[in-house]
Order: structure tokens, then C-alpha cells, then sequence
């Protein structure tokens, strides 16, 4: 995808999430071989709880979030809690890709990287690194 003029309309669910799959898919191994059972979600907004949790005021204010433990923190004694969760918020996304003309795929890539960084507890240099391997 090469930016706005692409789409009649706005992308729906479904387009972020190809474009969020694709992204993953070009990880390198050693990531992707450790997402497990991760669950991808695509939302219209956060709701209110997840917002006030979040000390965030507007739900346009967050594109992504990751819930779940990091794998550092993790161990073989947990069980029986649910798959660790990457939301993206969609509306969220696409009022900031026409506000930043930035193209949405790009748009999409960062913030699943982001949130697959916190799963891995990376810094935000690390995930920066991440978003570099995975290129276009």
C-alpha cells in the first residue's frame, strides 16, 4: 500500500490487520519464533476501562497496546491464564495516518512492533532496531 490515495474508504478491521500479520511475518526467526499463541485484535477504540488504566484521556490517544506478561517475567509454573494480547486500535491508527500523512502501512508496522517489542521487553532503541529489520 502506498498511502491515502489507495482507499475509497477508510481501511476497515480487516486491511490493519493483513498489513499487522504481513508485518509479523517478516520478523526475523528469532522473534517469531517466540509470539507463541500471541492473539492480534482489531478494535475500533480502546474502551474506557482499558483508557482510565491507562491515565489516557481520548481513545484516538492510543493506537496499540500489548496485555500480557513479557517474556522475561514469565514462568513454566503459570498456567491456565489467558494468550498474551496485542490490541490495535483502528480508528486510532487512521486518524493518525491522515493527520501525519505517513503511509499506513508503515503506520500499521510501527505500532505492531511496538507492541510485539513490549512482549519481548525491549526498549524503545531495540524496537527501533526490530522495525529496521523487518523493512517495507
Amino acid at each position: 500500500m502506498s498511502g491515502q490515495e489507495r482507499f475509497a474508504a477508510a481501511p476497515d478491521a480487516a486491511a490493519i490487520e493483513g498489513i499487522a500479520r504481513a508485518t509479523i511475518a517478516r520478523l526475523p526467526a528469532a522473534f517469531a519464533a517466540h509470539l507463541g499463541e500471541i492473539v492480534l485484535q482489531v478494535e475500533e477504540f480502546a474502551d474506557d476501562e482499558t483508557l482510565a488504566s491507562l491515565g489516557i484521556e481520548h481513545p484516538l490517544d492510543l493506537s496499540g497496546l500489548y496485555h500480557g506478561r513479557p517474556i522475561g517475567e514469565k514462568s513454566s509454573m503459570d498456567t491456565g491464564s489467558l494468550p498474551d494480547r496485542i490490541f490495535l486500535y483502528r480508528r486510532a491508527i487512521l486518524e493518525e495516518w491522515v493527520e501525519t500523512g505517513v503511509r499506513l502501512d508503515d503506520l500499521v508496522a510501527h505500532v505492531t512492533i511496538h507492541e510485539i517489542g513490549h512482549h519481548f521487553g525491549l526498549s524503545d532503541d531495540d524496537m527501533h532496531a526490530l522495525e529496521d529489520s523487518v523493512g517495507p
